[in-house]
């Protein structure tokens, strides 16, 4: 059984007992990956580095063209 169908099946439960719906899948999945990113920053300030712009700055040296005199 996928996820797709064990969603329609916890579905139709719910509406037959009157129970709210469950979440879509995937509803919640950018807010797991806010909180990973949250989780880590706060390891990084506990272990004494830097907890933003570690990203941002290597983006930003792959994405800026080079100049070359």
């Amino acid at each position: 059984m996928n996820v797709t169908q064990q969603y329609l099946l916890d579905t139709y439960r719910a509406h037959h007992l009157g129970e709210a719906a469950p979440p879509q899948p995937g509803a919640h999945d950018w807010q797991v990956v806010r909180e990973w990113r949250d989780r880590r920053e706060f390891r990084a300030v506990l272990s004494g580095r830097l907890a933003r712009g570690r990203a941002r700055r290597l983006w930003s040296r792959r994405l800026r063209p080079r100049l070359r005199f």
